[in-house]
């Protein structure tokens, strides 16, 4: 018989951590594979169960399973290895990791190089320390929280169409793509070939504009679009008008909106008005991410209209109906699969750490230095 193994006990707040870790994208996957070895131990598996579930070795489970019994979750990560000692003096690792956010004045940022000169050590070996403690002065996220009062009012109310779309109804994704260049390269571009990568012109001539409405049907992924030289309310009305023909006359019709100026005009709000099948949905303001029409926005600027050399406005627009009548024939729905209540935690935690941000002293550099 198998020596029985110790139990694994884990607390409400180690097991939401290790799910929270097999869940994450940028998790590693060995950490992953570990994770998921103390959840299914806790379970009460033994390690053969373990091993065969996971596709590994039971000494590799049984190895992970009493790091975490001895170490708690800090035995997931890896054992310090021996070797030679640090010969970097101490004060200067400290303040290669804690000066790494107070950029010297008139500079937005460190760089591994200036970091090395303040320091007196090599790049390689601030490079190092940045990488080993996860810094990275060299990346920025854009974000912008919502301030809109209403916002989680407006939340759930177009994430509940989302994830409860009502019967007999379409739930369509609406926004206007302005601005869609057409862009033609000043010279052909070499094609992607075996030992070199596509090639493009910097520079281009500018041939003029043209804007796409787009209503993204969220349950079967379709797309119905126009196309108008400008995006006025009056284009936005006659598009409203192509979406009433398009669509069945039995069904309602959910219209998920951002608060551009041209969605709320007079005009435009009386018009749903006299038609009861038709319901807005307006997003929190700042927060059209919510529409995911965006997210075929991105598919059109990234496949279509930023690789493409277009010598007219017309062949934009050509190249534009192609690639929709295409996707029309296979269409590709986007599946809003997200939780609620972790994007609604998310964002708290985001305005917490943005209210402690604002009470930091403007010129934090003179502060630092």
């Amino acid at each position: 018989m198998a020596r029985p193994k110790q139990p694994l006990h884990l607390s409400c707040e180690q097991q939401a951590e290790l799910k929270r870790l097999v869940q994450a994208p940028s998790t590693p996957q060995k950490i992953v594979r570990r994770a998921r070895i103390a959840l299914l131990a806790a379970e009460g598996k033994d390690n053969k169960q373990i091993a065969a579930q996971l596709h590994t070795s039971h000494v590799t489970v049984g190895q992970w399973r009493q790091r975490v019994l001895d170490r708690g979750l800090a035995g997931l990560q890896e054992a310090p290895r021996p070797g030679r000692p640090l010969s970097l003096p101490a004060h200067k690792v400290q303040t290669v990791l804690t000066e790494v956010v107070q950029p010297l004045k008139g500079r937005a940022r460190w760089s591994c190089r200036t970091m090395a000169r303040h320091t007196g050590l090599s790049h390689s070996a601030v490079h190092r320390l940045w990488a080993a403690n996860d810094l990275k002065p060299h990346r920025t996220r854009t974000f912008k929280l919502s301030n809109d009062p209403q916002f989680e009012a407006k939340f759930w109310d177009i994430v509940g169409l989302y994830l409860d779309p009502p019967a007999r109804a379409l739930v369509l994704c609406c926004d206007e793509k302005s601005q869609c260049q057409a862009l033609e390269r000043t010279q052909p571009g070499l094609p992607l070939g075996q030992g070199h990568i596509a090639t493009r012109t910097h520079d281009y001539y500018r041939h003029g504009t043209v804007t796409l409405f787009a209503a993204l049907n969220y349950l079967n992924g379709k797309i119905l679009a126009e196309r108008a030289p400008r995006h006025r309310h009056q284009e936005w009305l006659k598009f409203l008008q192509a979406i009433e023909t398009a669509s069945p006359a039995s069904v309602d019709v959910h219209l998920i909106l951002d608060n551009y100026a041209t969605h709320k005009h007079p005009k435009v709000l009386r018009w749903p008005a006299r038609r009861p099948r038709f319901h807005l949905h307006f997003t929190p303001t700042s927060a059209s991410w919510l529409n995911l029409v965006e997210r075929f926005f991105r598919d059109l600027s990234q496949d279509v209209v930023l690789p493409g050399s277009f010598g007219s406005v017309e062949e934009l627009v050509r190249a534009i109906y192609d690639y929709l009548a295409d996707r029309n024939l296979q269409p590709q729905r986007y599946e809003w699969r997200a939780s609620g209540k972790s994007i609604l935690e998310k964002i708290r935690r985001a305005r917490q750490a943005l209210a402690r941000a604002s009470q930091v002293p403007k010129d934090i550099s003179e502060t630092a230095h």
